[in-house]
């Protein structure tokens, strides 16, 4: 019996010490799946990621639903994009969360877009002319130089909202940056024969992308930035086409597939469906990896 006893103490222990662990772990509200990737690549057994939109959402168009605000009210840390590109969910996320923790400011606000500069910003703001973001495009994760700069400034928040583990994050932190640069090393040498080659493209998602594999845009399917593609346009596109064929037509996962299926049928230029985030528990290595093959095969 009193051994029973101890080894009923020593369970209660161990469950108070797994459940204090536990708790002591920083919460991470991450707006879209790269960044949370990247908090858990920098953060490790020290941060507990709660992400709010999938690779197949369009992160535009979110609702601030309960569950979410839920999420938001108990989070450390907030990491999002921003240029704009949670502009119609984000604001109201935080003004009904009561947050003080993850306000614009504080500590634990991060938006990546403030640590890069960003491509592709209007000479002229017109609502107009569709769904334009002032500051610039804001999908700068799929560059990957600039995601090294985002990681270096996500990793220096992390340690000013949890200094008790500086050192941890600083390693992750060189951890990272070593083997993502060896992997830029590969990928550049690995997608060389795409340099050059000509896309068409459903929404302008990808500049950053065609900028660092050096291809050129001939065209979006889009009427305008988030106005879907029309007869008229895509009529457009198809004698615009058959004059200067692209290679490829390309398009987010997530999108409708229907105006690159119609053009690739009648120009017999091929589509690929790209992931324009990490699927849940995939690293940033490995989504970004499956990504360049989907491109590098569909010229094979």
């Amino acid at each position: 019996m009193f051994i029973y006893g101890i080894k009923k103490l020593a369970l209660i222990g161990f469950l108070v010490l797994v459940s204090t662990t536990v708790n002591a772990a920083l919460q991470v509200l991450a707006c879209e799946p790269e960044w949370g990737a990247l908090a858990k690549s920098l953060g490790g057994h020290h941060v507990k990621i709660y992400t709010a939109t999938t690779n197949q959402q369009d992160p535009h168009h979110i609702q601030a639903r309960p569950s979410l605000i839920a999420k938001a009210r108990r989070a450390d840390l907030l990491v999002c994009t921003g240029a704009e590109l949670e502009v119609g969910w984000l604001p109201l996320l935080l003004r009904k969360s009561g947050n003080p923790n993850i306000q614009t400011g504080n500590p634990g606000y991060f938006m990546a877009t403030d640590y890069v500069a960003l491509l592709d910003k209007p000479t002229e703001l017109d609502r107009s002319h569709g769904d334009v973001h002032a500051a610039g495009n804001p999908h700068i994760h799929l560059d990957p130089e600039r995601v090294l700069k985002v990681a270096k400034a996500l990793s220096q928040t992390l340690i000013r909202v949890d200094p008790e583990n500086q050192t941890d994050y600083q390693n992750k932190l060189d951890s990272f940056i070593k083997q993502w640069q060896n992997r830029i090393h590969q990928w550049r040498k690995q997608t060389d024969s795409l340099k050059g080659k000509s896309i068409v493209a459903y929404h302008k998602s990808w500049i950053y992308l065609q900028q660092w594999l050096g291809l050129n845009e001939l065209a979006i399917l889009e009427t305008k930035p988030g106005i879907p593609p029309t007869s008229s346009h895509l009529s457009h596109l198809l004698a615009s086409m058959k004059k200067t064929p692209a290679d490829m037509i390309i398009y987010a996962s997530y999108q409708d597939d229907k105006a690159a299926n119609w053009l690739s049928q009648k120009t017999g230029i091929p589509t690929v469906a790209l992931d324009i985030s990490p699927a849940k528990d995939e690293t940033l290595i490995d989504w970004y990896e499956q990504l360049l093959n989907r491109l590098i095969k569909v010229q094979q």
